[in-house]
């Protein structure tokens, strides 16, 4: 039974995936990009089928494993554009430095407008990198971590929905341009929809999320203690 339950696991997941690719590419909208698409079709099917999180978290595993490879394969789009990169590393530099600030800005701008605690403050403050991360920064600045990594997941998830649809609605069409956006803002979940768009997109995309998280992780502990 439980093998049975993973294999279905598995196979709702990749055929919702290669279903959110086809309408995304028919229906383009924030709601049909594949990280929200999927998400609710697999959820909606687990839910009828009366498959919990646990029993469905062994099939995650498996899936998640691939993320290790997955990761380092975008090395190779890195490679074959390291021209490009290193040619327009100034800029790219300036704009992720600008772009991780403004998303911790705003975060922290937010949580004061609307007079909520300082745990949370230091919580979302980190939800632009990826969620080991933002785990580990969290704690080091009073945050919980749980609420970092929720933050980061919802970060990500409306990273990949409206991102896409706001750069084309500013008319911002350079890979380049994209891919640092998408990387530096939604870490992981961006780069996965930069690197649907193109190789370039992607290649950028990495460095953005990994430069990002490094930066993060030195501006966070000096940063956020003095705006609480």
């Amino acid at each position: 039974m439980g093998t049975a339950i993973t294999l279905y696991s598995i196979a709702i997941t990749l055929g919702a995936y290669f279903i959110s690719r086809i309408v995304a590419r028919k229906y383009p909208s924030p709601f049909t990009t594949p990280v929200f698409f999927s998400t609710t079709v697999i959820i909606l099917l687990l839910s009828a089928g009366g498959i919990s999180y646990a029993q469905y978290e062994f099939a995650k595993e498996i899936m998640t494993f691939l993320l290790g490879p997955a990761t380092v394969a975008l090395a190779v789009p890195l490679y074959k554009n390291r021209e490009t990169l290193l040619r327009n590393s100034v800029p790219a530099i300036m704009g992720l430095i600008i772009g991780s600030l403004s998303t911790m800005l705003a975060a922290i701008f937010i949580v004061k407008l609307f007079h909520l605690s300082d745990t949370i403050l230091s919580s979302i403050s980190v939800k632009s990198v990826t969620v080991p991360i933002a785990v580990e920064v969290s704690k080091i600045i009073n945050g919980d971590p749980a609420l970092a990594a929720a933050f980061v997941v919802a970060t990500g998830t409306i990273g990949t929905m409206l991102g896409p649809w706001l750069l084309d609605k500013t008319r911002i069409s350079d890979p380049l341009s994209r891919g640092l956006a998408l990387g530096t803002i939604a870490h992981g979940q961006g780069t996965a929809q930069a690197a649907l768009e193109g190789e370039l997109q992607g290649a950028i995309g990495g460095v953005a999320m990994g430069l990002g998280a490094i930066f993060t992780s030195f501006a966070a502990p000096l940063l956020v203690p003095l705006l609480r």
